[in-house]
């Protein structure tokens, strides 16, 4: 009996149904399916964010098609067949079926095909290699994916290797998916497979690997897969020191930047070697970075942390906070508190008398007794620390 996914939202939203029925408009029933992501958590009852279509259209009629539905159809990767569909403000990457002429580790150069078995034979894991029609039917051209989906088993399609070698991401993607959907022992074939070939990944951009880096982290529980890829030294071809396991599994959050963090060791010159080699976004090297400064680690006291939130920002010290396991409420408050204006500005330092550098001089030792006193809203107060910092 053939497995059917039924009419998931996604499937029967309106926007969905468009694209379909301009691709089955312009080559008939069955020539467009869905795939990959969407017919693989549909399956397992787990949340849809992007719905991809494969079809035996080309990229060209795909284009024609969508277009003339009223739809705008954009060539994000036209070079591999893929047309973005735009419907109602969403979008849908529509690929045309394919196989792989050549590969040299990072990109392929693509043959359009019409046999959704070739297409399915290039494809990663068996788990990502299932089709649904317009009626929920799933199709398996490889088989066992539909199982393997259901016990947590990530298994390459066809020889690991090969795969890995067409593509060294796929490294990332087996413990990434094993994070995500992997149950029991992970297959050993394929950790053999991404053991050997890890010196593959330094071919990557590093736009790519960090990316499927911060996928991994963001799993609700990555610590068995990184243990796994620390165990297979593919840890080792990413971060600039030995990964600290225990720390990641101490740290109380699903933040992926954190759970980097977690793992390096509190130098912040590594954090940013790191960001840098991964090439990550400003505020996100700033982030790490400063989340591996041990100096902004507060004490547990409500005052203490809210100076070193009026020193260190709020996100560096909810940061530190988790990473040196403090109660929760630290992270939530500093998270939450925001720093006052102080109550006397440089205008009232030169009403007061002071003049050139000594007006700075005077403001940060009103400051440093303002924070010390937990930031009183007393201008009273802190005019006479101004007088008095000035006099003397």
């Amino acid at each position: 009996m053939t497995e059917n996914l039924g009419q998931p939202g996604w499937m029967a939203a309106t926007a969905t149904q468009a694209v379909m029925v301009a691709l089955e408009d312009a080559g008939g029933m069955g020539c467009a399916r869905f795939v990959g992501g969407c017919v693989r958590n549909t399956l397992l009852g787990a949340p849809v964010e992007d719905v991809d279509i494969a079809t035996t259209l080309t990229p060209e009629a795909v284009t024609a098609a969508v277009r003339g539905a009223g739809l705008k159809a954009v060539p994000t990767g036209i070079e591999h067949g893929t047309v973005t569909a735009i419907s109602e403000g969403r979008p849908y990457e529509i690929t045309t079926l394919r196989q792989d002429v050549s590969t040299d580790g990072r990109r392929a150069v693509v043959a359009f095909t019409t046999d959704w078995t070739e297409d399915a034979g290039r494809r990663d894991f068996t788990l990502n290699a299932l089709y649904a029609g317009t009626d929920g039917a799933i199709l398996d051209p490889i088989g066992g994916g539909i199982e393997d989906a259901r016990a947590g088993r990530i298994i390459f399609v066809g020889e690991p290797e090969r795969r890995i070698e067409e593509d060294y991401l796929r490294i990332l993607r087996f413990f990434r998916f094993l994070a995500w959907y992997g149950k029991g022992e992970p297959d050993e074939r394929a950790l053999l497979a991404c053991a050997a070939l890890k010196e593959g990944l330094g071919q990557l951009a590093a736009e790519r690997v960090s990316k499927e880096l911060l996928k991994l982290l963001a799993a609700p529980d990555p610590q068995a897969s990184v243990a796994l890829m620390d165990e297979a030294g593919v840890l080792a071809m990413i971060l600039p020191a030995a990964p600290d396991l225990a720390r990641l599994a101490a740290v109380d959050s699903a933040d992926p930047l954190l759970r980097l963090a977690a793992l390096l060791p509190d130098e912040p010159e590594l954090g940013a070697d790191l960001a840098g080699r991964l090439r990550l976004s400003n505020a996100e090297r700033d982030r790490l970075t400063m989340a591996l400064d041990s100096a902004a680690t507060p004490s547990p006291e409500p005052a203490a942390v809210r100076r070193a939130v009026h020193r260190f920002g709020g996100q560096t010290v909810a940061d530190r906070a988790r990473l040196a396991g403090l109660d929760g409420a630290v992270a939530k408050l500093a998270e939450s508190w925001e720093a006052p204006d102080l109550p006397v500005t440089g205008e009232d330092a030169l009403a007061a008398g002071a003049a050139g550098p000594a007006v700075g001089v005077a403001l940060r030792a009103v400051e440093a007794w303002w924070a010390e006193a937990d930031f009183p809203d007393d201008r009273e107060a802190a005019l006479a620390k101004l007088r008095e910092a000035i006099a003397s």
